[in-house]
């Protein structure tokens, strides 16, 4: 079995990751520009390569709370056939988990709101919530952005 490689970012205190192979770039956040009546966690569309792309609010997704410094991030992924920008408070480093690192999320944890926790990294003392950003979006929300932001 090979490691996974992942970038590892702060949302509030909380360690999380995402696999590198679904990143497409972090960028600084320059402007928003915010839907009404999208989903709560949405934040709005931000400009991409030219293109408008939904951007989700990590401490309203992941239940931070809070509000974001200005030195904001986002990391850009690949959700299924979709880009979305995910806002987060500091992106740390490049790392690799080993599998044997790697655990199924408690069976007490995955619901259907929390869906989106691909795996939890126990290792060396530091707990890191691996993101399935496949899952990152309910089909709700999907079907939301598509019907009201994404035309």
């Amino acid at each position: 079995m090979s490691d996974l490689k992942v970038v590892n970012f702060k949302i509030g205190q909380e360690e999380y990751a995402i696999d590198i192979m679904k990143i497409d770039s972090i960028v600084p956040v320059e402007k928003i520009l915010r839907i009404p009546d999208s989903p709560p966690s949405v934040e709005g569309l931000m400009d991409f390569r030219g293109t408008a792309i939904p951007v989700i609010n990590g401490r309203k997704k992941f239940s931070s709370g809070g509000d974001f410094g200005k030195a904001v991030r986002a990391i850009v992924v690949n959700s299924g056939n979709k880009k979305v920008g995910i806002l987060v408070d500091e992106v740390k480093e490049v790392i690799s988990l080993s599998q044997r690192s790697l655990e199924e999320p408690p069976i007490e944890i995955s619901t259907d709101v929390n869906r989106y926790i691909g795996a939890i990294s126990n290792s060396e003392g530091r707990m890191i919530i691996i993101l399935d950003v496949d899952k990152i979006l309910s089909e709700r929300e999907v079907a939301q952005l598509s019907n009201e932001v994404i035309r």
